[in-house]
């Protein structure tokens, strides 16, 4: 009979485990892996704290009956101190097995952070266009934080409580056969409604871990358009979306929070009952003289120690139902695969490079084309001015030269080379791009400038300021370069922020330089100045200038018109000026036109 229980306890407890192990086991082994050391130890520290709480009521009661039958007080001094240093020991190892835990927990989940962040950034633009910001934040951060406790403990404490459980159940055999078959039966049935709720209850923590993903991605949104939200009068309508949101995810937490209880319930309410058959049958053994009063403390201790491990196998149990889903969204996002693959390598040519578009057609939905057929050439040094019409197509145009995107049909060259056989890190690293909105980070004015590449001489930075005519700005900074900038540019002014981008492009040297708006929030006069830089910055270069204000193509060398994603108008600037049926002298007029009036 004793055999038969403990076979079925250790079946159900294995397929337990297996189950689990086997669903995540290449993300488990990935993380821990470099860190087995680690782990063995805190296996050792488990098994030590295993054999503390198992001896130290055996100690105990035969405390009991060596005072209460009238024992050597020699012998009753040892027990007691041995029980003692016990208490110390189990202590002690407690200590150890947190702070061992605890680092492989931060250290796992740092590493699994580091990647999903990596991962995100090799994801392509039309990804982050379908997630927003606040989604991604509590799904890097709030998923991973979820599964800190399945990395340390899940395993080691299933396995370090199943074998405390037999090991209390064996030594309740030991007193008396009758007591130990009562509580396996309650410890099984306890841990099999615990699996039962379990199963039932992860699809509930999937739609909690989903609703949080929401709110923060809502809450994200709007606060970005904070100042849009402010001057339209909206903040009512934020709150009571703000509300419904939230209304929401409580309503879907409240349940999933029930399954939860539903646990607790579960094995608290059976422990009662086994604790209250286990006093009842000690005390009938007892009366009868089949037991000591050592026995039955020993039976009551065991019963309780019981509880202890079935709770925590509980609560792995209920973590894992929370860890269920977010390591089912943690896969599901490095499993997401960019639609931008990386190109096998081959070399851009040195120096300034050619642009070709040949039949290109792009669309960021189907049967909503952004660009049909776009066929342009543009030769090494030359500077292209692209105008049109909002949602023309403009800045579509220039992103399929940094790979953003991938055409939807024909081919996009550089120097004559296919860009899908470019590396995208050599892409990039010869295109430097300026747009409108401008992100001014929470560093150094240093890192802002060299995007934290800290090979770039100090020399040559505050030369890039002065060409821009920044040079008295930095020299009134309090830190100078070391100046510390707030977040999204506050305390600058837009064109300060602006011409800080520029720089970005003087510091990068690149062979295609890309200014998309790059100058439409400047004022007159700073617009002059950074037209100056851009232009001895363009010499020997090519160049791609989008803009609705012509006069920031005035030293283009070829304009290309776009209209309704087509190319309407492509030829040398001058030309096209001089030409009063072109549609770019049609634009020239309309801007002199307002000028006038």
């Amino acid at each position: 009979m004793i055999y038969v229980q403990l076979r079925r306890y250790w079946r159900f407890l294995t397929t337990y485990l297996f189950h689990a192990l086997n669903r995540y086991w290449r993300l488990l082994a990935r993380y821990l892996r470099p860190q087995w050391l680690r782990m063995v130890l805190l296996a050792l520290i488990l098994v030590g704290t295993i054999s503390v709480q198992v001896a130290t009521p055996l100690v105990a009661s035969y405390f009991i009956d060596q005072a209460t039958s009238g024992g050597d007080l020699r012998n009753l001094i040892i027990l007691a101190l041995l029980t003692m240093v016990l208490a110390l020991a189990g202590q002690g190892l407690a200590v150890a097995e947190t702070y061992v835990a605890e680092n492989v927990s931060w250290t796992a989940t740092n590493a699994l952070r580091a990647d999903l962040v990596a991962h995100l950034l090799r994801l392509d633009a039309s990804f982050h266009t379908a997630h927003t910001p606040g989604e991604l934040i509590e799904r890097v951060d709030g998923d991973v934080a979820t599964l800190a406790r399945f990395f340390s403990r899940f395993v080691v404490y299933v396995l370090g409580n199943g074998i405390l459980l037999i090991g209390v159940l064996g030594l309740l055999y030991h007193v008396d056969w009758r007591v130990g078959l009562g509580m396996s039966v309650f410890v099984v049935l306890a841990l099999t409604g615990m699996l039962r709720i379990r199963a039932v209850a992860t699809p509930s923590w999937a739609a909690e871990r989903q609703a949080s993903a929401d709110f923060y991605g809502f809450l994200g949104e709007y606060l970005s358009g904070l100042q849009d939200i402010r001057s339209s009068g909206a903040g009512a309508f934020v709150l009571r979306r703000c509300a419904e949101v939230m209304r929401s995810w409580l309503a879907i937490t409240r349940k999933a929070q029930m399954w939860g209880y539903g646990l607790g319930a579960t094995s608290q309410g059976l422990f009662a009952l086994g604790t209250a058959a286990a006093l009842a049958l000690s005390a009938m053994l007892f009366t009868s003289g089949t037991l000591t009063i050592g026995a039955v403390y020993l039976i009551f201790q065991c019963t309780e120690m019981l509880r202890q491990p079935t709770e925590q196998i509980r609560n792995e149990v209920q973590d894992l139902q929370q860890a269920d889903a977010s390591m089912a969204r943690v896969e599901a996002l490095l499993n997401t695969r960019p639609r931008v693959i990386d190109g096998p390598g081959v070399a851009l040519p040195p120096g300034p490079l050619a642009v070709e578009f040949e039949n290109v057609s792009f669309s960021y939905a189907e049967d909503a084309p952004v660009l049909r057929g776009v066929n342009v050439s543009l030769a090494p040094g030359r500077v292209l001015g692209v105008v049109g019409r909002t949602g023309s197509g403009k800045t579509t145009l220039t992103r399929l030269l940094l790979r953003f995107y991938d055409p939807v049909a024909g081919t996009v060259r550089l120097g004559g080379v296919d860009l899908r056989e470019v590396h995208l890190s050599a892409l990039r690293s010869r295109i430097g791009l300026v747009t409108q909105e401008v992100n001014i980070f929470h560093a150094s004015v240093r890192d802002n400038l060299t995007l934290f590449d800290d090979s770039v001489p100090d020399e040559q930075i505050r030369a890039a300021l002065d060409t821009l005519g920044l040079g008295n700005w930095l020299q009134e900074l309090p830190c100078g370069l070391d100046t510390q900038l707030l977040p999204d540019g506050a305390g600058l002014s837009s064109g300060q922020a602006q011409v800080l981008a520029c720089a970005r492009i003087l510091l990068l040297n690149p062979d295609l330089i890309i200014l998309d708006e790059a100058s439409s929030r400047l004022d007159p006069a700073t617009d002059r100045l950074v037209h100056t830089a851009l232009e001895r910055l363009l010499e020997g270069r090519t160049g791609i200038i989008v803009a609705h204000r012509l006069a920031t193509i005035a030293y283009a060398h070829d304009i290309l018109v776009l209209e309704d994603g087509q190319v309407r108008e492509y030829g040398p600037r001058l030309a096209l000026a001089a030409d009063p049926t072109s549609r770019f002298a049609g634009l020239l007029s309309v801007v002199t036109e307002e000028v006038y009036q």
